[in-house]
């Protein structure tokens, strides 16, 4: 049976910057992507996206983009847990599982339906029995993420085991809470997992001095730099460098945080980099919530949230000493730097500071999406451009300074 995680369009647009290049079952909340917990829930070989269309080359909806005969038809905004999977798996062709007016899921006789279900709906609804995790705005992910740590962990270790720490001189709380995967490399680090358990991906590393509080999950081929604080709740996705302090925060993957300064609250897409000393402000002065720039309403809508640091899409850049403001939201492709706080909402493809900004103009911005993916081996191939191009185009009326001339 076909698994299709779908982006539903009362939800997608409040997730942007981050769903501009992804599906949202694509962003990662805990160890996993969403994507990457209902295939491990359903013990499903692969999973397919129905997403935007400049998207589905790269997130396809099948191997060879077409699917046919039953297909599990799933909310890509929702997260799993034991007792929603079990009710996802009872559905019966035509039914469908609703959390009140919201569709979790469907059960369809042949996925060529599923334009069928988005028009006409289905013959059979069933309500969820008990609440669910629905990722539905971008704070979400940093809110949910301990939560989402501690149910990904029992996930993935149920009935393994872990590799050793192997380092003598590295200090261990809550050993029972920790688990290592193959190629993991430790030096003289605290790892304390008395409040929260503590995953450490295949090929990481933890390097001197790194203190470390769990719920925390350091993804695969990814650095803890030597000296950093990680306070809890912090999530670093695959491939990428943290250090300094570091708390309840997501990096979703292929990003660099690698220097000092405080990163709090806060959602980092990816291929990013955060210069030497860049801090972002998680509390206003006067302890009154947050707001933040919605591309949807566009204008500043309140999050509800006291905490809430920045959020930044992918292949945006932050030079030295970048100082970000209380739920600061950069666009895509953005290069932020100089003295004092920018705005608070910085568009897609943006290149200044505090002093103004110009237009970060296409082809420039390819040139150092292309560097910075080949330090990684991978290609900034033609699917990679094309996304980035209608990103360009779609949020040009952002940029208001390009009205003026």
């Amino acid at each position: 049976m076909h698994i299709l995680l779908f982006d539903d369009p009362a939800i997608r647009p409040h997730l942007l910057p981050f769903t501009f290049t992804r599906p949202v079952a694509a962003l990662r909340c805990g160890i996993l992507t969403i994507a990457e917990k209902w295939q491990r829930h359903l013990a499903a070989p692969t999973v397919g996206y129905l997403t935007q269309p400049y998207l589905q080359a790269k997130f396809p909806v099948s191997a060879d983009g077409v699917v046919a005969g039953p297909a599990l038809v799933i909310n890509g905004a929702v997260c799993p847990d034991a007792v929603l999977v079990k009710q996802v798996l009872a559905l019966r062709p035509g039914q469908g599982l609703y959390y009140n007016e919201l569709l979790v899921a469907a059960h369809l006789a042949d996925a060529a339906l599923v334009a069928e279900l988005v028009q006409d709906g289905l013959a059979e609804e069933k309500q969820v029995t008990e609440p669910i995790t629905v990722i539905d705005r971008p704070w979400q992910l940093f809110l949910r993420n301990g939560v989402e740590i501690r149910r990904d962990f029992a996930l993935l270790t149920e009935g393994r085991t872990s590799q050793p720490v192997g380092d003598a001189h590295t200090i261990v709380y809550g050993a029972e809470n920790i688990f290592i995967e193959e190629g993991v490399k430790i030096r003289a680090a605290i790892l304390n997992a008395e409040d929260g358990p503590i995953y450490l991906g295949k090929n990481s590393q933890v390097h001197e001095g790194a203190i470390i509080k769990g719920p925390l999950a350091l993804c695969e081929g990814s650095h803890i730099n030597a000296g950093a604080k990680m306070r809890g709740d912090n999530t670093v996705g695959p491939f990428s460098k943290v250090g300094g302090e570091v708390g309840n925060s997501i990096l979703l993957g292929y990003s660099n945080k690698g220097h000092d300064g405080y990163l709090g609250n806060s959602v980092i897409g990816e291929w990013c980099n955060l210069g030497a000393d860049t801090n972002t402000s998680n509390l206003k002065n006067n302890y009154a919530p947050v707001k933040v720039w919605s591309h949807t309403a566009k204008r500043f809508v309140d999050t509800g949230q006291t905490f809430c640091g920045l959020m930044m899409g992918d292949h945006s850049k932050a030079g030295i000493n970048t100082m970000f403001n209380t739920g600061t939201v950069v666009g895509v492709g953005a290069n932020v730097f100089g003295a004092g706080f920018p705005r608070t909402f910085i568009p897609s493809f943006s290149w200044g500071g505090a002093a103004g900004f110009e237009t970060f103009q296409l082809p420039k911005a390819n040139e150092v999406a292309e560097r910075v993916m080949a330090r990684r081996s991978l290609p900034y191939d033609t699917t990679e451009q094309a996304i980035l191009r209608t990103v360009f185009e779609a949020t040009a009326e952002d940029r208001v300074w390009e009205k003026a001339k």
